[in-house]
């Protein structure tokens, strides 16, 4: 199939990641698909790992970081009495261990990682040091030194077990690596273990319930029709209050200019909010006593024509 010049789109593709596909090849991928100018991901999954990818195409690429700061969930599979190099079924196995821990022996290690906790990532991530990544200094047998660092873990569940494996469902924070809590709750229950199995359930705002398979979009066959997948930029927004402006304000907001919050009766919030008007977003604002004040702005009027809206309106 034959692209022409890549258009400027706006919205979000929650992608179902394949196993054995990197994010970077989902993007790549989906900016063809949908020949689109400009998209971008939310944060790495593993090569091994499935699930809740999130796509931002144009505009929506400025709500990436919001969306990278929120929660996340997974499902997990560790597999006991091996450890790997990697932590995962990728590496090869470097320990063995012929202790394999019970269901009440797992369940009483659980609190032990709920709460803020202290992680070393793996030495093969996309961690930099000094520039580099851990894992390409790793590959080359190189020493790798990874500062201990804090995340939270919110919800940590233990679903099910079998003869040496066992499934968990976790919340946790931005940065935290679910194959060093695999491996750090074999340590806690004296042996070993990596992760066979890793799946993402939400991103965010987004959850597997807002996914597509990368199958179903390229047997597709026309662009528009892919391009029918997106959700609006606004999506992942659902969690953030929202003020309709004025047709003026809005003009303001769009220039990166500061306007009063009494017509709007608002009082000062320390949250983030998203400037309506209409249904086009303008910009995310924060608000104190004396003006809402845009925090990042977006060019979505433009393409609406906003700015000629009769000024009489507002």
């Amino acid at each position: 199939m034959k692209h022409t010049k890549a258009d400027d789109i706006d919205g979000w593709l929650v992608i179902d990641k394949p196993r054995d596909m990197g994010s970077t090849q989902v993007v790549g991928k989906t900016r063809w698909l949908l020949n689109a100018n400009k998209n971008g991901h939310t944060g790495t999954l593993d090569p091994f790992a499935t699930g809740v990818l999130p796509i931002a195409f144009g505009e929506a690429t400025k709500l990436v970081p919001f969306v990278m700061n929120g929660r996340k969930e997974y499902e997990f599979v560790v597999k006991w009495g091996e450890q790997t190099a990697t932590d995962d079924v990728e590496g090869e196995i470097i320990k063995r261990c012929a202790k394999i821990p019970n269901r009440e022996e797992i369940m009483t290690v659980i609190p032990q990682f709920v709460g803020k906790i202290t992680q070393i990532p793996p030495i093969y991530s996309a961690i930099k040091i000094n520039g580099q990544e851990a894992y390409k200094l790793a590959r080359q047998g190189k020493n790798v030194d990874i500062a201990a660092r804090e995340v939270e873990i919110y919800d940590l569940e233990l679903l099910d077990v079998s003869a040496d494996t066992a499934k968990f469902r976790v919340e946790c924070s931005k940065g935290t690596y679910v194959r060093t809590l695999g491996k750090d709750m074999a340590i806690a229950l004296g042996t070993v273990g990596h992760l066979i199995e890793l799946r993402r359930t939400k991103c965010g705002i987004f959850s597997l319930k807002d996914k597509i398979l990368l199958d179903s979009l390229e047997k597709m066959e026309y662009v528009e029709e892919r391009r029918q997948s997106l959700l609006p930029i606004e999506t992942s927004l659902r969690d953030i209050a929202e003020i309709a402006v004025s047709a003026e304000d809005a003009r303001k907001l769009s220039l990166g200019q500061g306007v009063s919050p009494k017509n709007y009766g608002l009082k000062a919030s320390e949250n983030l909010a998203a400037a309506m008007f209409e249904d086009c977003l303008i910009a995310l604002v924060r608000i104190d006593e004396r003006k809402i004040s845009p925090v990042r702005v977006f060019n979505l009027f433009k393409k609406r024509n906003i700015t000629d809206v009769d000024k009489s309106r507002s």
